[in-house]
């Protein structure tokens, strides 16, 4: 389903730590005026990875109060072998890289949730750059991010166990869109417990006893919500916890 951006639409529920809620209010209104909107369903593919010649770029918006955008970012290698590169929330951009260079899509993007996307042209989101320079300066510093974000999950391939690799990407995913309730922190982002183990290149099995071995120390919860983190003060320490209380 297509709209019009101007047609009625009250644009919101931005979540923390993402483009829309960088931009200043008259930059973000000017880049919700540039599209379409579309509401998308779970497995709806924006991006697929190697297509040529398509440069539009998608800014992800919740399709409710309680109905929060996501998109996942994927690649796949020559063997099949696919990896988790991130997640997008509402108020992140996607595909802003085929807009900025002449190259393919270097990975696909699926919704994985309800969501409203607006579709933008290349032609008017390099001309709402060239009329907002803050908003570009907001863009580079979401790319910079995005590459801190890729660096420090290529570190954690290199350091530690798996357990330890799961902590720090938990930590991570609740300080970027996490939020507290009664129990503790949730990360804000619908992952599966293999989704996770992608994230850190851990297999199933692998995965698996990490999870179990967190949850074995009052760390997390694993429930149909996805996970609760029970304790993120301890979480973060769990490396030093595992020096003095080595697991083998």
């Amino acid at each position: 389903m297509h709209q019009s951006a101007s047609a009625g639409h009250a644009p919101g529920h931005w979540a923390p730590n993402t483009l829309m809620t960088d931009l200043d209010p008259a930059a973000g209104k000017a880049l919700l005026a540039l599209g379409t909107v579309r509401r998308c369903a779970p497995d709806t593919v924006l991006i697929r990875q190697g297509e040529h010649g398509d440069r539009r770029v998608y800014l992800l918006e919740a399709a409710g109060p309680d109905r929060p955008a996501c998109a996942k970012v994927t690649l796949a290698s020559e063997s099949g072998t696919e990896a988790l590169l991130g997640v997008r929330l509402s108020g992140d951009l996607v595909g802003e890289l085929a807009a900025l260079r002449d190259e393919p899509r270097t990975a696909t993007v699926t919704v994985c949730a309800y969501s409203l996307v607006h579709v933008l042209s290349e032609e008017r989101f390099i001309a709402f750059m060239d009329r907002h320079p803050s908003a570009g300066r907001a863009i580079a510093r979401m790319v910079a991010q995005r590459l801190d974000w890729a660096n420090r999950r290529r570190l954690d391939l290199a350091e530690g166990t798996v357990a330890e690799r799961l902590a720090r990407v938990l930590v991570d995913l609740v300080d970027r869109h996490g939020s507290h309730d009664r129990d503790g922190h949730l990360l804000g982002v619908p992952m599966s417990q293999v989704e996770l183990g992608r994230l850190i290149a851990a297999g199933p099995d692998a995965i698996g006893k990490a999870v179990a071995r967190l949850k074995a120390r009052g760390l997390i919860r694993k429930g149909y919500r996805g996970v609760t983190i029970l304790n993120l003060d301890a979480l973060r320490k769990y490396e030093d916890m595992r020096q003095k209380h080595p697991e083998g």
